[in-house]
């Protein structure tokens, strides 16, 4: 395992997670890497033998460069200046993590690359906000969620794992919300993101009766909430 005092060793819990979904032996792709620290852990830890950094921006890239050339891993990491997915096809990139953007700029980014609907392909996602809206963008445009992870930093973070099936699958509010294979899981960090989302549910109920809109989605939600004893 990587040394803490190293690059690869300052991975924290929300990446490890959404590490744990990569499969042994892929080649793999960090989309908006920032630092680099996912891959470095990967191929330190010997998961993966060949990644890729990418990002849109120039100094995430100049840092990512600092510490993948701190790891060691120059020959092994290589990173790429580009939007999103652009630009990575025919690499061989089988698995695929977008983690620290907001759901609908993930769910743009899948959209704009076609050649990720290969069942070969597994796709690592973890949303900052507007999970619902991604899960909904997967379900309806061919992807199976496989499975989904829940990490607390400082607040608790959505990890979700799809690959391309060609089916579409039909979610509660609920599931969109927070997850199919999570409410199934259950746990202490699953309840604290539901009292989360009833905070926001009850304020936003709040605001409609004030506005005199109506809130039945809300209500719906946390109906269904209470029918689950979250």
């Amino acid at each position: 395992m990587p040394s803490s005092k190293t690059p690869a060793g300052k991975i924290d819990r929300r990446l490890l997670a959404a590490a744990s979904f990569v499969r042994r032996g892929a080649v793999f792709a960090d989309i908006g890497t920032d630092h680099a620290y996912l891959p470095a852990f990967l191929v330190s830890s010997g998961v993966v033998e060949r990644a890729f950094a990418a990002d849109i921006n120039r100094g995430p890239l100049d840092r990512a460069d600092e510490n993948i050339a701190l790891s060691g891993l120059a020959d092994r990491i290589e990173t790429r200046l580009t939007d999103g997915l652009c630009g990575l096809e025919g690499l061989s990139i089988t698995d695929i993590a977008i983690c620290g953007m907001g759901g609908e700029l993930i769910a743009r980014i899948i959209n704009d690359a076609p050649w990720v609907r290969d069942g070969r392909v597994r796709l690592i996602l973890q949303p900052m906000t507007k999970a619902e809206v991604l899960r909904e963008y997967l379900i309806s445009h061919g992807f199976r969620i496989v499975d989904e992870a829940l990490a607390e930093s400082d607040r608790v973070y959505q990890i979700i794992c799809a690959e391309f099936c060609g089916e579409s699958e039909s979610y509660t509010p609920l599931e969109l919300l927070l997850g199919r294979h999570n409410l199934e899981r259950g746990g202490a960090l699953l309840s604290s993101l539901a009292e989360t989302l009833k905070r926001t549910l009850n304020a936003r109920i709040e605001g409609k009766r004030v506005s005199g809109k109506e809130a039945s989605y809300e209500e719906q939600i946390l109906e269904e909430i209470k029918k689950r004893e979250l």
